[in-house]
């Protein structure tokens, strides 16, 4: 059973060393991907000098804040913005994935995003591209897309230039150009013949991932929508804990072998952008208290995009400005009377030891209660001296971050429109 399922290797600390493990190099097994932490020992793009906890978590923080703007843009409809020039605004993925590409194969490093659906790749002659490029002229299988092609249709920002079909975007802070074409893709040994992309020609701005994006959203280009007779359009992952070195969780594809024992709650759908992954939060439990939120501050409204949704991209959980006040203002009370301090985006932090007084915090969906480890809403110090609550307000957009989401297995079953979401330790 094991065999079906996609074991991913996370190498994720704050302090990351510099030599790769030994593990790097462990070979897949049956449908098998090997994914790693994007700053991980095992990757390419890890910083090259080592980044002290303070400066690591703003960087964090200033990269949550340009994705919580690509979503807030995703939510109400505007996925298409121009070409700028030279917005060098960063965006760091927070876990990539090794896929191969093409026939012989080549492999690229790509960022897992559940907000996205086309998969994006640099190719060779990439302007602006900054790593490892796709060769389609190494390819056997590979394939331009006409204009006329169906795939072409399905996304809105396609233009003709010739009787290639072209595509311009945005992601994050980058403005992205690219062709439409097709190839075959590997997870391990599971391939997806012909697989629709989008072939990089041309990146602005800083905040792309180096080796592109799959997108597991639910659209038509997404990874999920083409794999479905491979996978029914059903996944799951398990994302470790920041605070480990080096440990490993699991990413499932297919309905076989997904948990059994696991509770659901309705995935909701918003018409403007069907591809985000919408559930309905009920409410915040912090101790044994339902904070007091504004019914408005967590309502689904599809007409402005507002709501909650669950995205692997974000670190930290962001909640609307009412939602966030009430529970950070519980959260203080409960607290007593250490002083509060902050700590850049995050106004909620202690520089003495609190362990007696933390509060459990809990969310709340219809059919299931998500219950938060404290290492799953606090961040710490490498020194411990400095402890923050690792949330902060959003102005239009509820985003359940992966932070939030460590040690949980989250199970999408796009088929019966429900996300399962059950403890599972998997560092």
């Amino acid at each position: 059973m094991e065999a079906l399922h996609l074991t991913i290797l996370f190498f994720l600390s704050l302090t990351l060393a510099h030599s790769l493990s030994s593990n790097c190099d462990l070979p897949s097994q049956g449908p098998t991907l090997r994914v790693y932490h994007v700053s991980s020992p095992c990757s390419p793009f890890r910083p090259k000098n080592a980044l002290s906890w303070e400066e690591s978590v703003l960087q964090m923080q200033a990269d949550d804040k340009t994705r919580l703007v690509y979503l807030t843009s995703l939510a109400v409809g505007r996925s298409f913005v121009p070409i700028a020039s030279g917005r060098q605004i960063i965006q760091s993925p927070t876990y990539i994935v090794k896929v191969n590409i093409g026939t012989p194969a080549q492999s690229m490093l790509m960022a897992l995003d559940t907000s996205t659906d086309m998969a994006l790749i640099p190719s060779v002659g990439c302007v602006g591209c900054t790593s490892v490029m796709y060769d389609s002229a190494k390819s056997q299988s590979f394939s331009s897309l006409a204009c006329g092609a169906d795939q072409c249709k399905q996304v809105q920002t396609t233009s003709c230039l010739g009787t290639t079909c072209s595509l311009n975007m945005t992601y994050g802070g980058s403005t992205i150009a690219a062709n439409l074409a097709t190839d075959n893709v590997t997870l391990a040994t599971d391939s997806v013949v012909g697989y629709s992309f989008g072939s990089i020609k041309n990146v602005a701005g800083g905040s792309f991932p180096p080796q592109g994006v799959l997108g597991l959203g639910r659209g038509p280009l997404s990874f999920v929508s083409q794999s479905k007779t491979l996978y029914k359009s059903t996944f799951s992952y398990c994302l470790p804990s920041f605070k480990s070195s080096n440990f490993s969780g699991t990413l499932r594809l297919g309905p076989i072998a997904q948990p059994i024992k696991i509770n659901y709650t309705p995935l909701l759908v918003n018409p403007r952008r069907t591809s985000l992954y919408y559930v309905n939060l009920l409410g915040i439990k912090v101790g044994s208290k339902v904070v007091n939120i504004p019914p408005s501050a967590l309502a689904f409204n599809p007409n402005t995009g507002g709501g909650t949704i669950i995205d692997s991209g974000t670190v930290f959980t962001r909640l609307i400005d009412g939602a966030y006040t009430a529970v950070r203002d519980e959260f203080r009370r409960r607290m007593g009377k250490a002083v509060v301090s902050s700590l850049g985006g995050f106004d909620t932090c202690y520089t003495v030891p609190i362990t007696k007084q933390i509060p459990s915090m809990t969310f709340m969906f219809p059919g299931l209660n998500m219950s938060l480890p404290q290492d799953n809403f606090l961040i710490h110090s490498s020194s411990g001296s400095t402890t923050c609550l690792a949330m902060s307000s959003s102005p239009a957009l509820n985003v359940i971050a992966n932070m939030q989401q460590q040690n949980h297995r989250v199970l999408f079953d796009i088929p019966n429109s429900r996300l399962g979401i059950s403890r599972e330790i998997c560092s």
